[in-house]
């Protein structure tokens, strides 16, 4: 496949990065020859960095890695379209993919981007990042009838509260080996525990970051 693209004047060749569950797009970047080769090799994306000339990993610093379920190209053979499972964000920014502003300049919220849509077909880690993004937004925009606005408009004590009691709720449903159950209670426990982690300023990353250094 390599050798029938059609690479530009300085070996490159723009690569659109696509979520294969969600279909989302959540980046672009160039790869040349070399990069292309060690994502097929290591089914980790590798692209080429034009401003630093030298090949980078995604993920490699941030834990947000790309895996790599297929490789397609167009018709003209002069752009590639891969297909990943995205772990975390896309963007630097700490936004799922880089294209989250539209023609105005305004940043597309997530519940503007109907996400829930993208949570039927998404069963991976990514749907925490998600989810996060849209707690942070309701933090920020505090929108009525928003159980998540409750929280926050009620504060610390509100949040701390119920993240105890779900907590309860889990190890009763344990206690009964309810698998159903388990899965309900910790889903709430979850979703309560992000709310923390938002109102307290904690990323997703710094807990995936603490957990990687105890393995």
């Amino acid at each position: 496949m390599i050798e029938g693209l059609k690479f530009d004047q300085n070996g490159l060749i723009p690569a659109i990065i696509q979520d294969c569950n969600s279909g989302q797009v959540l980046m672009m970047a160039y790869m040349n020859r070399e990069s292309l080769q060690k994502t097929i090799d290591t089914r980790r994306t590798c692209f080429y960095s034009r401003s630093r000339q030298e090949l980078w990993v995604k993920g490699e610093t941030s834990g947000h890695i790309q895996t790599v379920r297929e490789v397609r190209y167009d018709c003209d053979q002069d752009c590639l379209l891969l297909l990943v499972e995205q772990t975390g964000p896309a963007c630097h920014t700490g936004h799922y993919s880089c294209f989250y502003r539209n023609e105005k300049g305004e940043e597309v919220a997530p519940a503007a981007m109907e996400m829930d849509k993208v949570y039927e077909s998404i069963a991976g880690p990514g749907i925490l990042y998600e989810l996060y993004e849209v707690i942070k937004d309701r933090q920020i925009k505090r929108p009525e009838g928003s159980y998540t606005t409750y929280l926050f408009e009620k504060g610390l004590d509100k949040i701390l509260k119920k993240v105890g009691e779900e907590a309860s709720e889990v190890i009763i449903a344990a206690k009964n080996r309810d698998k159903g159950e388990v899965v309900y209670e910790s889903s709430d426990l979850l979703y309560h525990l992000m709310v923390l982690l938002v109102e307290q300023g904690v990323d997703l990353a710094d807990i995936f970051f603490e957990l990687k250094s105890r393995r």
